[in-house]
C-alpha cells in the first residue's frame, strides 16, 4: 500500500475542490495514484475537469509587442520572486523590451535571446536582465516565449491587467475583431482553436469517465455509447475556440466559430500565456520556522 502524504491530499482538493477526506480515501482506493484518484472522484461526485492546470503560482507578467504593420509579434512571461517586484517599472520595462527584441530578432530560444542586444537598452538581454537583478535584489527570469510572423493576415494581443497574455494570428475582419478574439481567449482559455488540437488521451478520458457515470446511474448499455459522445461534443464545445460561445456575444448565443463566418474571418494560431501557470510556488511557514530556532536555541 502506497503512503498518502498530506501533500497528496492537498494536491488532489486542489484539482477537484472536494473534501479532504473524500479525497484522502479516493487515494487510498487507487493506491496513491493522483489520475486514477482524480478520475474515479469525477466520476462519483460529478466534480469538473482539473483546476489545477488555472491556478498561478510563481510572480511576474505577461508582455507583448506587435510591430506597426501587424505581421510580426511576440508574446513573453517574464517571472520574479515577488507581486512588488513585478509592479517595479524597471521590471515591466524590462519585459516590454524582452517581447520587442523577440519579436524583431527571432531567437531560437531562451539562450540565443540572452545574447541579443535588447531592444531600447544597452548591452545583451543577459547583461541588462544581470545588472536589473543586482538593482532590485531578487531573481528574475525569462520563462518562455512566442513569436509569430504572417504574411496573408494580421497579429494581435490582448493583456489582461499583466497576468494573462494572448497573441493571436488571424485573417480577415478589422482590428477591433482581432483584439476581441484576443480578449475572448484570455476570458475561456481555451484550449485549441477546433477539436483537431485537443489531445486525443484528454477526450477518451471525458468519453470514459462519462461512461462509467453513466453506469453508476443505472444507464442501460445500449445506451452508454450515445451518452458519452454528448459528453465529449459538450467538452470540445467548452475547451475549444470555434465551440466556445463569444463573450461579447449579444444573444448569448453566437459562437466564436459563427463570429469568424459572419465577418468572413479565420484564426491561424493563438498562444496565451498566464502567469505562474504550472509553477509550484513554496508556501513559506516562518510561524514554524521561528519555532524551530528557538527551539535549536534552547537545545
Amino acid at each position: 500500500m502506497a503512503e498518502i502524504t498530506a501533500a497528496m491530499v492537498k494536491e488532489l482538493r486542489e484539482a477537484t475542490g472536494l473534501g479532504m477526506m473524500e479525497c484522502k480515501k479516493a487515494l487510498v482506493e487507487a493506491n496513491g495514484d493522483a489520475k486514477v484518484a482524480e478520475e474515479q472522484l469525477r466520476i462519483k461526485s460529478g466534480a469538473k475537469a482539473s483546476k489545477a492546470a488555472s491556478r498561478v503560482t510563481a510572480e511576474g507578467i505577461v508582455s507583448a509587442f506587435i510591430a506597426p504593420d501587424a505581421k510580426s509579434g511576440a508574446v513573453v512571461e517574464i517571472n520574479c520572486e515577488t507581486d512588488f517586484v513585478a509592479k517595479n517599472d524597471d521590471f515591466i520595462a524590462f519585459a516590454k523590451n524582452v517581447a520587442e527584441t523577440v519579436a524583431k530578432q527571432n531567437p531560437v530560444d531562451i539562450d540565443a535571446l540572452s545574447g541579443m542586444a535588447l531592444a531600447n537598452a544597452e548591452g545583451s538581454v543577459e547583461e541588462v536582465r544581470k545588472a536589473l537583478v543586482m538593482k532590485i535584489g531578487e531573481n528574475i527570469t525569462i520563462r518562455r516565449f512566442e513569436r509569430y510572423e504572417t504574411s496573408t493576415g494580421k497579429l494581435s494581443s490582448y493583456l489582461h491587467g499583466s497576468k494573462i497574455g494572448v497573441l493571436v494570428d488571424y485573417a480577415g475582419g478589422d482590428e477591433a475583431l482581432g483584439r476581441d478574439i484576443a480578449m475572448h481567449i484570455a476570458a475561456s482559455k481555451p484550449k485549441s482553436i477546433d477539436a483537431s488540437g485537443v489531445n486525443a488521451e484528454e477526450i477518451e478520458t471525458e468519453r470514459r469517465i462519462a461512461i462509467e457515470k453513466a453506469k453508476e446511474s443505472g444507464k442501460p448499455e445500449a445506451m452508454l455509447d450515445k451518452i458519452a459522445e454528448g459528453t465529449v461534443q459538450k467538452f470540445l464545445r467548452e475547451v475549444t475556440l470555434m465551440g466556445q460561445i463569444f463573450v461579447k456575444a449579444e444573444d448569448g448565443k453566437q459562437t466564436v466559430e459563427q463570429l469568424l463566418k459572419g465577418k468572413g474571418a479565420s484564426v491561424t494560431a493563438f498562444q496565451m500565456y498566464v502567469v505562474g501557470e504550472g509553477i509550484e510556488k513554496k508556501v513559506e511557514d516562518y510561524a514554524a520556522e521561528v519555532a524551530a530556532a528557538v527551539a535549536a536555541a534552547q537545545g
